[in-house]
């Protein structure tokens, strides 16, 4: 700037010259040398040649070692001259700040064993967790609490995992085993120790809760035909939860099934583990007590009429013919001889198994109360194989129950949880190729006739597949009505035509699919939860039975459980015992003391479609596109043969 400022200066003066000169001065104008040598001029600044933005017209630097702000702001500085270089500018550098220290806030206590997680989750120690995923968890989770430790307050084990210790150690009180839960020593000073004994029991944690909740094995390794939610907890969530809450020990216990049924089975489970005989009182041996003209007494008449809910005089001995016929019923129930007479095997199967047996059937179910979701509905059915019924619920409460007849052993009815899409009056039945296969094929080929006289018509398809199916009437083998819930197995209740079933004890004579016991009035049940101001009465729904075929949609899908209980307590607060007919019990004990295995969240399957619409319709005679479901229980095009049986 000071070499500008001269220049200015020196200017002035010139001009100043000139003007102050006298008006006849411009007579005799001079020559411009001569009015140079006038003027003083300061000895020649060595100025830097011209740049690129003198040229381009750009402000210049206005003076040896000047500095001049260009227009985006950026700060320029002119070379120094010759023989008299500036003097070298050193760059300020700011003092780097260190990254703040994630352990800051930990007790110095703590901090030690913090260290140590740490490097034990960087070097990715799959030895102590299930599989990757649960490790990379378990290490969000600490990362997200500044790695400060779960199970220790100072270096000491805290409350919080002295109370979760306790929980896991009543592990057998959920009919789980205790000793399948390591727990680590928390006490010691080694922090590396204390680092792995931490981790361990984050793990053992995890273990416990996913157990608690889902089971300890993939319902797979028990049978193909389960289709359950079985939904393990999340591993960030059980830890969250573990860490916020003020008891540790109700957040476990949050984890156990919610339902009633499973709650009362924990119960008798408890109060079998403190008996030393049988359930209930043992029925004693002694003399075969049967009906005669002069009747038997015997001691424990009065005890055999509360094990078969026969009323009586408690100080009434005699074996009469009410008690009797009690005892044949139960004979039946039980593939015993049914003579009516007490005899040795019938005090044992009154007596029900060992109680060591009983035990391990209770916790059989409890494991099997693990798969099913635990949201059952607001409104849902629950349908218990081994019993052989149905039950409608609603808020925890019995609406309705019936009979039901239930698959084979051979062709087991599927335990699954689905929803109830639409009922089907009048259906027709598309015979599953299976059972084209393997019973109708054969009948046809001995007899050609046989099927028509059966009402069944055959066709044959471009592939040389045979479709056999019954049009709706009352010699229906799914007789008037069909409940739908779309499912892989492709089995439904319905009807039958076949209706002294039902009069047995033991109803396991189906190809898979559920008959029941009054269709008509469970349709009705279903109506007045799902249409309820849609007037659908048991008169209406009969008036509706004829040769076509309706669907009726439930706008409000009702889910459906298909359960095998065969430990449960009863209303009366009573364990009840069944038979085992598909031998899941023996099954899922055997996986409950053998080899483990993770349980994966489900994915999401495709379901099948229902039909559309939500008013009753009858069927259009034109071609339609259907689902698979429909094709083999709801008319439409013959369906194609599946990849899996077909019930």
């Amino acid at each position: 700037m000071r070499g500008m400022t001269y220049n200015r200066i020196l200017a002035g003066t010139a001009l100043a010259l000139v003007l102050g000169a006298p008006v006849g001065a411009w007579a005799a104008p001079e020559t411009t040398a001569s009015i140079e040598a006038a003027v003083p001029m300061p000895d020649s600044p060595a100025l830097p040649p011209p740049t690129a933005a003198d040229v381009n017209g750009q402000p210049a630097t206005s003076g040896v070692g000047s500095t001049e702000t260009a227009p985006t702001g950026e700060t320029t500085s002119a070379p120094a001259p010759e023989g008299n270089p500036a003097p070298a500018t050193e760059t300020a550098t700011a003092p780097q700040t260190p990254p703040p220290d994630p352990l800051a806030s930990l007790d110095p206590a703590d901090r030690p064993i913090a260290e140590k997680v740490r490097d034990q989750l960087a070097a990715k120690v799959d030895r102590i967790f299930s599989n990757k995923k649960e490790r990379t968890a378990v290490e969000t989770f600490y990362q997200n609490r500044n790695l400060a430790p779960l199970w220790f307050d100072k270096g000491i084990e805290n409350a919080r995992a002295k109370v979760v210790i306790a929980r896991i150690k009543e592990a057998a009180t959920d009919g789980l085993d205790p000793n399948e839960y390591r727990l680590p020593n928390l006490s010691g000073e080694n922090p590396d120790a204390l680092a792995e004994a931490e981790l361990r029991l984050t793990a053992t944690v995890i273990t416990f809760a996913r157990h608690l909740q889902a089971g300890r094995f993939p319902f797979a390794r028990i049978s193909r035909d389960i289709e359950m939610p079985q939904q393990p907890p999340d591993t960030a969530d059980v830890l969250t939860r573990l860490a916020d809450a003020p008891d540790a020990g109700k957040v476990l216990d949050a984890f156990s099934p919610p339902q009633e049924g499973y709650k009362k089975l924990k119960a008798a489970l408890a109060d079998m583990r403190g008996k030393t005989t049988g359930h209930g009182n043992q029925i004693a041996e002694g003399p075969v007590l049967k009906l005669q003209k002069v009747l038997m007494e015997d001691s424990r008449v009065p005890q055999l009429r509360e094990r078969l809910g026969v009323a009586g005089d408690p100080a009434d001995l005699r074996y009469d013919a009410k008690l009797a016929e009690a005892v044949k019923k139960f004979q039946r129930a039980n593939d015993l001889n049914a003579t009516g007479a007490l005899d040795a095997r019938t005090v044992r199967e009154l007596n029900g198994p060992p109680r060591d047996r009983q035990i391990d059937v209770i916790i059989a179910n409890m494991e099997r109360w693990r798969w099913l979701p635990r949201d059952l509905g607001e409104a849902h059915v629950v349908l218990n194989i081994p019993n052989y019924t149905l039950r409608v619920m609603r808020d925890d409460k019995l609406v309705w129950q019936t009979k039901v007849v239930v698959g084979k052993p051979t062709t087991a009815t599927p335990l699954l949880t689905e929803t109830m899409k639409y009922i089907t009056i009048n259906p027709t039945w598309n015979v599953p190729p299976s059972i084209v296969q393997n019973e109708y094929l054969p009948a046809l080929a001995q007899d050609p006739t046989v099927l028509s006289r059966m009402g069944l018509h055959v066709s044959y398809n471009r592939d040389g597949s045979v479709h056999i199916s019954q049009p709706p009437g009352e010699r229906n083998a799914l007789g008037r009505i069909r409940f739908n819930f779309p499912n892989r197995f492709l089995v439904y209740q319905h009807d039958t035509p076949d209706k002294h079933l039902f009069a047995h004890d033991k109803r396991a004579y189906s190809h898979g699919c559920m008959r029941v016991e009054d269709p008509a009035r469970y349709a009705e049940v279903l109506f007045s939860i799902a249409r309820p101001n849609d007037g659908y009465t048991q008169e209406r729904i009969r008036k509706m039975f004829g040769t076509s075929e309706q669907d009726i949609q439930l706008p409000k899908p009702i889910p459906v459980h298909i359960t095998y209980q065969s430990a449960f307590v009863d209303d009366a607060g009573k364990l009840q015992i069944r038979p085992d007919i598909y031998g899941l019990d023996g099954r899922t004990m055997a996986a409950i003391k053998g080899e483990r295995g993770m349980i994966e969240v489900a994915s999401e399957r495709a379901r099948p479609a229902s039909s559309g619409g939500g008013v009753v319709r009858a069927r259009p005679p034109q071609q339609r596109s259907v689902s698979f479901f429909e094709q083999l229980f709801g008319g439409g095009q013959p369906a194609p043969v599946p990849q899996r049986r077909i019930r």
